[in-house]
């Protein structure tokens, strides 16, 4: 049963363009194995690219259950490069419509215009990203106090906006997943870090 839910979450993901493929050449990396474990990071907490290698290795085994991974785990410098150049408008509905897809009915997100620091450049303005099951002033104190934004480093290009999509997808997958007790996002991600079965659970609620 994970690995169908797996395989709709990657098929999602397969819709978003892949700007590397623009370069030609071989592709080491499947874009939405890349995604996947970004998101599995930051819902574990994780802060950066160099966690998302960190957390891809130390769950490598684990990750190869559900993941074709023929050249192992992206370095850091691979998920940064990724995160700066993808349309973060494309991966915020494919997460979205996922969300959408497998979330019982009313607990789906809502959206909210937050502006990200760093995400105004020349060629794009600041614009709404997927949110997460909160009143605006809750979910910018969840962003900025559980997951650090205002601290990330990720500032470059697309990555502000793509990294706050998938902290605010965390923050959406924390808040619907139910462990059987009343816990708080922080002990939810702590369970995940801990147990690869927690982490399924807060994936696929």
């Amino acid at each position: 049963m994970r690995n169908m839910e797996v395989e709709k979450l990657k098929m999602s993901l397969e819709r978003i363009e892949d700007p590397r493929r623009a370069k030609g050449g071989h592709i080491l990396h499947k874009l939405e194995n890349i995604t996947i474990i970004g998101l599995c990071t930051i819902v574990c907490g994780g802060e950066d690219f160099l966690d998302m290698e960190e957390f891809g290795k130390e769950r490598e085994e684990w990750l190869r259950k559900f993941l074709e991974l023929p050249h192992g785990i992206p370095d850091s410098d691979t998920f940064r490069r990724v995160f700066e150049r993808i349309d973060p408008e494309m991966l915020s509905e494919c997460l979205y419509n996922w969300l959408g897809c497998h979330r019982k009915e009313g607990s789906v997100i809502a959206v909210d215009g937050k502006t990200i620091r760093g995400s105004k450049t020349d060629s794009h303005k600041a614009y709404h990203v997927v949110s997460a099951f909160a009143a605006e002033n809750q979910l910018h104190w969840c962003l900025d106090i559980i997951f650090h934004e205002d601290a990330s480093r990720a500032c470059k290009d697309m990555s502000p906006l793509n990294m706050n999509v998938l902290r605010k997808t965390a923050l959406a997958l924390c808040k619907n997943a139910d462990f059987g007790r009343r816990l708080s996002t922080q002990k939810k991600r702590f369970a995940a870090a801990l147990n690869p079965l927690r982490l399924l659970d807060i994936l696929f609620a």
